[in-house]
């Protein structure tokens, strides 16, 4: 008998047919022996609906009656899919974040889980009974509703099993698994059988859609071995495991992009001490997410240029911020400009193997793209270049590194 976790995304719960496919897979995990949590998202659009709705009725809204509104999604869709699970004969209840409960910080729209309470849905587990837990949110120390930001139920998921002490947490998806890229982009992307924890990560956070970055972090901090796979076929999905456990790792695992970029350019800043203290200091204080940073000094030291990313999302409100403070920074210029994508190539193996980031760099210059930013970390090198290149560039370097080839 395993304990199993068992997530369906909102494309998987999209309609009551969808919904009864659905609980026919826990029905398959409960026939071999299982016990089974299940985790869901809103049907798919209605989050999206509910966040417009608010957004309707107030541009600059309460953010604890914003986690109200769209939290009930979730709510719905555990309750239809309890019943699903009833109808076929198999004992099933939802349990909403305030009965377990799910404990969150009190950080509004992008709340973090502090801790589950396990103790009564164990022993409903043990005897049969699916638990239906809905995905995205949890209850603060003051008993407020609070969600986890857009895609939050994978995080609510992957805690969940954690808590359970799970030995496997599915997430069932609209894709049949994790790919070397964007399969819809690069024809010859291939699915990974498995794919180490870090690499996940940072596919997560560098745009792959497939899984929530938060969701892959909590994974690798509590060990949770995730599967990824399609909730409409029976097809193996994407394991991710430790980097031991997969037995020949490529230097480059994958390409990933993410096209909500966008660019700001600092020109003339006087080169002194507390300048860039002075820049992303406010910039954090408002919560816009700084990522790229590239910082050019001019030939007699006076003055640089500082270039810097933001997600798209943020720019009116990073811009508004900058021209604010632009007498205490002193810059002559500012630009913008939101039709870049970053580009990131990804893999453990990097940290053994040199040349990584010559080929990617080689790669793009052979077919003419100019690079305008680049970042790295220890397993992935990124950079930013025009959006129009995009294709162009994941399927050269999806070629370069290999990755065509089984």
């Amino acid at each position: 008998m395993a304990r199993v976790i068992q997530k369906f995304g909102g494309t998987s719960l999209a309609t009551v047919e969808k919904i009864f496919n659905a609980a026919h897979r826990v029905e398959e995990a409960i026939n071999n022996g299982d016990q089974v949590a299940v985790v869901v998202s809103a049907m798919a659009g209605t989050t999206s609906r509910l966040v417009s709705l608010t957004r309707e009725i107030s541009a600059l809204h309460d953010a604890r009656e914003y986690d109200v509104v769209v939290s009930a999604g979730e709510q719905i869709t555990a309750g239809l899919m309890a019943l699903a699970i009833q109808s076929l004969g198999i004992p099933a209840r939802s349990w909403l974040a305030w009965q377990l409960p799910i404990n969150t910080n009190g950080d509004h729209g992008k709340a973090h889980i502090q801790s589950i309470e396990t103790g009564e849905i164990i022993n409903r587990m043990c005897r049969g009974e699916v638990a239906v837990v809905p995905g995205f949110q949890g209850i603060t120390r003051r008993e407020r509703v609070a969600t986890l930001g857009r895609g939050g139920s994978d995080a609510s998921a992957v805690a969940l099993a954690a808590a359970l002490e799970a030995d496997l947490c599915n997430i069932y998806t609209d894709v049949d698994g994790v790919y070397t890229s964007d399969p819809r982009i690069v024809t010859k992307a291939r699915k990974l059988d498995k794919i180490a924890y870090e690499e996940m990560l940072e596919m997560a956070s560098l745009g792959a859609k497939v899984l929530q970055s938060r969701a892959a972090e909590l994974a690798m901090r509590n060990k949770v071995i995730v599967q990824v796979l399609s909730s409409f076929d029976s097809v193996p999905g994407t394991l991710l495991v430790d980097e031991d456990a997969i037995v020949e790792q490529k230097v480059v695992s994958g390409i990933a992009y993410s096209r909500d970029e966008a660019k700001i350019t600092l020109t003339g800043i006087p080169d002194r001490p507390g300048i860039a203290a002075g820049i992303f200091g406010p910039l954090s204080d408002a919560s816009v997410n700084v990522d790229m940073i590239v910082q050019n000094a001019s030939d007699d030291g006076s003055s640089a240029d500082l270039t810097f990313t933001v997600g798209k999302a943020d720019l009116e409100r990073a811009l508004e911020i900058i021209k604010l403070n632009q007498e205490t920074l002193g810059y002559q210029t500012l630009l913008f400009d939101s039709d870049v994508v970053k580009v990131s190539v990804i893999g453990v193996g990097m940290r053994t193997h040199a040349g990584v980031a010559k080929k990617m760099f080689e790669t793009l210059a052979d077919k003419g793209i100019n690079i305008q930013v680049i970042s790295t970390s220890e397993i992935k090198v990124s950079v930013l270049i025009a959006e129009e290149y995009i294709e162009l560039a994941l399927r050269s370097l999806h070629t370069a590194y290999g990755l065509d080839t089984e």
